[in-house]
């Protein structure tokens, strides 16, 4: 009697556990609540929606009768919650349903972007089909701990000469490049892209204008320099967000490479414009201004971004980054140059004057600086580096007085030293944007143009130019 009553319980713990299994497939298969809510208004560029419950960054979709308005989550204040339209929202009316999801943006990376042109979101712009991706990164990245970072100490060609002689970058490292409009920045940036010796490059056009695009691509970049690049574009018509996100997805996928054991050179134009579209949503949901319209959370998405870019782990890939700085009016002081040249690792600064004078590149040697270069170049560069400056500047410093004939020969040995050097020392800074000069000439050229024989020796002259 025992046997039989043990095994009807045995039996019954069979089906218990059965039942248990199917209920708890069953459940797996129940997706979450979701409460939705509704738009209570629309105010410039701002959804303001009550009824939900999502944190910042949340991914929303806002239902019209045509069409889904993809958005994101960036404020609240009491019941109300400020979504900011990654879209077009044409077609939105009161009371329009608004979804909270349950993920945030991310960025889509793999091999198969190699060669590609994609949106801000990832999509293809080029009309070459689909896009192969591998894996999911978070769009704003991760903190990196700094002291795990390998410090910069091999120097990178640029293939500028300037650049590579009295700036010189190193891996891993920063550097702006800061200008008026119509200064030179995109064409500096094309040379870098098709002359820079590195695994990958990738472009975010951010900001800018949609012509832009097609040109950089087809002109700048050509059928060669597309198959070890990837460009990311998202030209000035596209909402604050989207900027934002293009900005975020070009660094994600430089990230991807690196962690590859890549090195990658990111060029990104522009880093005003990735602040300006932060301006814009922040001033959208009602945060103060502070520096000539920018508000504080603008600053501080500054280093978020550039801290992402630099050297890995000892051993593995790096990221040598460009951004360059649009100067409002020239104005050196601006606050965005002034906030990006305390947090970049040196700065390219281009002169109007040099540039309307067809001085090209138009770099302004006195004005720019590489915090790297004492690093990773030898004492006799560093000198020599330090001695070209010492005579531009001096001749600079007494041009007035030159061009006027209002100085006399012999009253300053210096100025007499600067001005039979002068001539050599402007063609030495400029360079055809066709013809790529390697760091080895570059500094070859260096110690030939500032040494001590007379500027006129024929041999001296024909290794500067």
């Amino acid at each position: 009697m025992s046997i039989g009553t043990s095994q009807c319980r045995t039996a019954l713990c069979s089906r218990l556990e059965e039942n248990m299994r199917k209920h708890r497939q069953q459940a797996s298969h129940i997706s979450t609540m979701v409460v939705e809510g509704r738009v209570k208004r629309v105010v410039g560029l701002t959804i303001e929606a009550v009824g939900i419950h999502a944190p910042i960054g949340a991914r929303c979709q806002v239902h019209t009768e045509t069409t889904v308005v993809e958005s994101e989550v960036v404020g609240f204040a009491g019941s109300s919650t400020y979504l900011m339209p990654a879209g077009d929202s044409r077609g939105l009316m009161p009371n329009a349903r608004v979804v909270p999801g349950e993920a945030s943006y991310d960025a889509r990376v793999g091999e198969g972007l190699l060669g590609r042109v994609v949106d801000a979101s990832g999509n293809p712009l080029d009309g070459k089909g689909r896009i192969s991706y591998s894996s999911h990164r978070a769009l704003l990245g991760s903190p990196v701990n700094p002291l795990e970072r390998w410090p910069i100490d091999t120097p990178l060609d640029v293939g500028v000469r300037s650049i590579n002689a009295m700036l010189s970058v190193g891996r891993g490292q920063r550097i702006g490049l800061f200008a008026g409009s119509g200064v030179g920045k995109s064409v500096l940036l094309g040379m870098m892209t098709r002359y820079t010796n590195a695994d990958v490059v990738v472009v975010g056009l951010i900001g800018e204008r949609g012509r832009e695009v097609k040109e950089f691509v087809e002109n700048i970049l050509g059928e060669e320099g597309r198959q070890r690049a990837v460009v990311v574009a998202s030209p000035a018509d596209n909402p604050p967000l989207l900027r934002m996100h293009g900005a975020w997805l070009a660094t994600s996928i430089a990230e991807y490479y690196r962690d590859q054991g890549k090195h990658v050179l990111l060029l990104m134009d522009s880093l005003t414009r990735f602040a300006q579209a932060q301006r814009e949503i922040a001033l959208a949901i009602g945060e103060p201004p502070a520096t000539k319209g920018y508000p504080p959370s603008a600053f501080a998405r500054l280093p978020q971004l550039v801290e992402r870019a630099g050297n890995g782990g000892q051993g593995g890939g790096s990221i040598t980054a460009f951004y360059t700085v649009l100067a409002e009016g020239d104005d050196q002081n601006d606050p965005v140059v002034d906030s990006a040249r305390a947090i970049l690792d040196g700065h390219v600064v281009l002169s109007r004057n040099l540039a309307e004078g067809g001085h090209y590149p138009a770099i302004d040697i006195e004005a720019s600086v590489s915090r790297v270069m004492n690093d990773i170049v030898g004492e006799e560069h560093v000198q020599a580096a330090r001695r070209f400056r010492q005579l531009y500047s001096t001749y600079h410093k007494n041009q007035d007085l030159i061009s006027v004939g209002a100085y006399k020969p012999g009253s300053d040995p210096r100025v007499d030293e600067a001005i039979s050097f002068y001539p050599r020392l402007v063609q030495f800074l400029q360079q055809d944007r066709t013809a790529a000069v390697s760091f080895a000439q570059s500094y070859r050229q260096l110690l030939s143009v500032v040494e001590t024989e007379e500027p006129g020796d024929k041999e001296t002259t024909e290794a500067a130019a």
